[in-house]
């Protein structure tokens, strides 16, 4: 899957978030949810997005980790 497809960054859009394509839905929100125990499905219902759309954001957020990498920081204890 191409997220690049389905994920859009504008300036004009919740002030230059990485959204879903189309929508206002920003990528960390439906990241979000997932992680804080949503189904697909909830999320899919909640934000009126396809589960194309919920898996772009998750590639995309894949993609992110892999550029910026994991850095302790000292701040986070338990990481």
């Amino acid at each position: 899957m191409n997220w690049r497809d389905q994920i859009e960054i504008n300036p004009n859009i919740k002030g230059g978030k990485p959204v879903v394509k189309g929508t206002r839905v920003p990528v960390e929100v439906v990241v979000g949810a997932l992680a804080g125990g949503a189904s697909l499905e909830e999320v899919t219902e909640a934000y009126a997005i396809t589960i194309e759309q919920v898996q772009a954001c998750l590639a995309f957020a894949e993609e992110v980790a892999i550029v910026e990498g994991f850095y302790r920081t000292g701040r986070c204890e338990d990481a």
